[in-house]
């Protein structure tokens, strides 16, 4: 765990957790309970709290109001449930939660991904025409690099801009160099 005074907290949790049918892995460097090879429950800890998180936790009833929304506007589904001491761990109202959520997954309740709208760059793909090696190369990457660069071209508001990002992006694409790949 990343912080080790939240240790004792966390093994309570889990001793609740394991009372059920539940399945402890390790993901992402944390713990993660599963059903049917389905993420289910999370436990985290964090500088001011220790948290379970449902990851379909947004179909959770919540009628005692203790879950959030970590990252509102961008997280869908999950949900946390945090915790600033020992005294806040109340095992028969997180095991109605966790049976509920166990209920949830079996049932299939899931919010899909959406898929993200296709970039089109009209400048990229008249560079692409322009050069057979470069649209080769271009075309080798998967989709998420593809689009990397055609949004990254295409948020440039003047056409100079345009120019210069792709002069910087066009050895990357001969090379196969994606353009986060120095951040992955």
């Amino acid at each position: 765990m990343k912080y080790d005074y939240w240790n004792d907290e966390i093994e309570i949790l889990k001793s609740i957790i394991n009372t059920t049918e539940l399945v402890e892995t390790k993901k992402w460097g944390g713990i993660v309970y599963t059903i049917n090879n389905k993420n289910t429950i999370g436990i985290g800890a964090f500088k001011n709290y220790f948290a379970l998180w449902f990851f379909n936790g947004v179909f959770l009833k919540d009628e005692n109001a203790v879950l959030v929304n970590a990252n509102e506007g961008v997280t869908k589904a999950l949900r946390q449930w945090r915790f600033t001491s020992k005294d806040d761990i109340n095992e028969k109202l997180i095991l109605s939660y966790i049976k509920e959520a166990i209920t949830n997954e079996k049932s299939g309740k899931a919010i899909k991904p959406s898929k993200k709208e296709k970039i089109v760059s009209d400048f990229l793909a008249n560079e692409l025409q322009l050069d057979s090696n470069l649209s080769n190369a271009f075309e080798k990457f998967t989709l998420s690099k593809q689009n990397e660069f055609l949004e990254y071209i295409e948020t440039a508001k003047q056409e100079k801009t345009k120019i210069s990002r792709f002069e910087k992006i066009k050895p990357m694409i001969l090379n196969q160099i994606g353009l986060n790949d120095k951040y992955r």
